[in-house]
């Protein structure tokens, strides 16, 4: 009887504190959408366009420089020496091999500096999640944007507009 009582005692105890683990405060929050509707993301995008567009400017300018080249070259092939029509085809390939290493470099900065960007933004983000995490007394918080692992979120608090506030936007 004793072993029955210390028994029903133990089994009651560890009930407890299952209510007590399933009493602690879970949320979600969308990051993909928090962070599309951030000023600096917006202001992030706005410059790598502006770089973008630049270098395709100067690619296209590239471009347009070569293809004058050839047509110039294909207009006096016929009165060149083949030898001379030899050293402009190896001069176009060049200039083609220029085009495509100032596309793989254009492509290469423009990733840098998204990088670069991305960064503090990712940072600022965390740090106001976690704020909002802590004031309402959060343990967890789930991401809730699409393919990053949580399909069920209808049970959970959004702080997604606890977190807009908390960066001021």
């Amino acid at each position: 009887m004793k072993h029955l009582k210390k028994l029903l005692l133990v089994a009651i105890f560890t009930v407890g504190l299952g209510g007590v683990a399933n009493a602690q405060k879970t949320a979600h929050i969308n990051t993909d959408k928090l962070l599309a509707s951030m000023p600096e993301t917006k202001a992030m995008q706005a410059e790598l366009e502006k770089l973008k567009k630049t270098y395709n400017d100067d690619i296209e300018s590239l471009v347009n420089k070569l293809k004058a080249k050839i047509t110039k070259y294909e207009a006096e092939g016929k009165s060149q020496t083949q030898e001379e029509n030899q050293k402009r085809a190896i001069e176009v390939q060049q200039d083609r091999q220029k085009i495509a290493q100032a596309e793989q470099q254009a492509a290469q900065e423009l990733q840098k500096k998204y990088q670069e960007r991305t960064l503090p933004i990712l940072k600022k983000a965390e740090e106001a999640i976690k704020a909002v995490a802590a004031e309402k007394s959060i343990i967890y918080v789930f991401d809730a944007a699409p393919g990053k692992g949580l399909i069920v979120y209808d049970k959970g608090e959004d702080i997604y507009n606890a977190v807009k506030t908390k960066l001021g936007f």
